[in-house]
């Protein structure tokens, strides 16, 4: 069973930076797919950002020149860098992975209301932004 934790959570002041962390444990095959997701308050999910770990990203339109994601493959560890933060950002912010064959599908659509190659799911951590 594949396991996440987040971290890195915490209250920014609008157009601060923020760097959240997601450790994954458990991965059986070769090919693993992580990924960010959001759900503001009374929202649903949005998918923000994936990372396979052959090098593949894929981003959603709405975080595109302000997050960046990355993936430590030996830690098994993927981050978030989240820059010029407002306060429409606020939410609770979790990760996900999942695993496969060899360049299975990772991705997320560009409006974020799609997702593949996800099926774990962390507890999340809750990102504030202040005005």
């Amino acid at each position: 069973q594949v396991q996440v934790v987040e971290s890195g959570g915490g209250t920014v002041q609008a157009g601060g930076s923020l760097r959240l962390s997601c450790v994954a444990s458990g991965f059986i095959y070769g090919s693993h797919c992580m990924g960010w997701f959001r759900q503001a308050p009374g929202e649903g999910r949005e998918g923000l950002a994936t990372a396979a770990n052959d090098g593949r990203l894929t981003y959603a339109d709405s975080v595109k020149g302000r997050f960046t994601i990355s993936l430590d493959n030996a830690k098994n560890t993927l981050y978030l860098e989240m820059h010029s933060l407002k306060p429409e950002d606020t939410g609770m912010y979790y990760c996900a992975a999942g695993q496969g064959t060899s360049r299975f599908r990772c991705e997320v659509a560009a409006g974020g209301g799609e997702y593949y190659g996800l099926d774990y799911w962390g507890k999340g951590t809750l990102v504030t932004i202040s005005s």
